[in-house]
């Protein structure tokens, strides 16, 4: 499949999705990628007992009035940022319509906490939707403002990018994005595999007590090594951190995100030579992340190994 160096985001006039808009016109920005902008409404039909039983469509002129609004503000906010903005109205439920069109994009970035603005729709459940469905990577952006003016809100640029790693095809394939965007930033790259060991609790806990919870740490750390070593070798210049820790992914990297500036991890990623650290962990790290996560599910067009 065949994106296009270009990066999407969608907005709905909350302060989440302008606060995902200012992550993505930086990427834009450090990249010198295009942007598209794009506001998706609906027209939804609903009975309306108190008028005879009927139906009741909402005229779709003062939605699209809005919509051009929200467009024109967020074309204003890029653009002062020195970015190429293209802004789009598309019709059709938020998820879908942004899934469809992540097959053109290189990038597809949306935020969290959807609360308010022009339509209430297009956060919250796209959050989670696009990045189990895009076909290209997918940045979800938490907000972390006071109140919903976004006022507090603040894009930092990318210094430390920790990725999860567990040997799976989609792990690969957040390796691979992960470096891309080290080499982007400049900045520091840490992978990450956890295995929960710990006596008492976790996944593990039922292993026989003769089984060396020692030396599964040692497999997996060597496991991990193996394919960071070869990402290493196959891009000069770039040097990969390296960390194995007791515990789960989602927990993992979830504390990670409080010292981190972007989470990458792969989607539906089971098998591999540890099979714990991806798969639901993505959507867990979705949900409690403190900083950007960028998500590579099994459709995105990038090297699996």
């Amino acid at each position: 499949m065949s994106h296009a160096d270009a990066i999407l985001v969608g907005v709905d006039g909350s302060a989440s999705s302008l606060h995902a808009l200012d992550w993505a016109t930086a990427q834009a920005a450090r990249s010198g990628l295009p942007l598209t902008v794009v506001c998706t409404y609906s027209l939804p039909s609903f009975a309306a007992a108190s008028l005879d039983g009927g139906y009741a469509a909402l005229d779709d002129s003062a939605i699209q009035e809005g919509a051009r609004a929200v467009l024109d503000e967020a074309k204003e906010r890029a653009a002062r940022a020195g970015v190429d903005v293209t802004t789009q109205i598309a019709t059709g439920d938020a998820a879908g319509v942004l899934v469809e069109m992540s097959r053109s994009y290189s990038l597809a970035v949306v935020g969290t906490r959807g609360r308010g603005g022009f339509a209430e729709r297009l956060l919250g459940t796209v959050s989670s939707a696009l990045p189990a469905h895009a076909h290209c990577p997918t940045v979800v952006v938490p907000f972390r403002g006071d109140d919903d003016s976004g006022a507090t809100a603040k894009v930092q640029p990318l210094r430390r990018i920790v990725v999860g790693v567990d040997g799976s095809p989609s792990a690969y394939g957040a390796l691979h994005v992960a470096i891309q965007q080290a080499r982007l930033w400049d900045a520091e790259l840490v992978a990450v595999a956890g295995v929960p060991v710990g006596s008492g609790a976790g996944l593990l806990a039922w292993l026989p007590a003769a089984i060396d919870h020692e030396q599964v740490l040692s497999d997996v750390t060597d496991g991990l090594n193996t394919i960071v070593d070869k990402a290493e070798a196959a891009n000069p210049g770039v040097t990969i951190r390296r960390i194995v820790l007791d515990g789960t992914g989602a927990e993992l990297l979830t504390e990670f995100s409080n010292a981190s500036d972007l989470l990458v991890v792969g989607s539906r990623g089971r098998g591999g030579f540890a099979g714990l650290l991806l798969g639901s962990t993505s959507q867990a790290v979705l949900h409690h992340s403190q900083c950007p996560v960028l998500v590579v599910n099994k459709r995105c067009d990038v090297p699996a190994d």
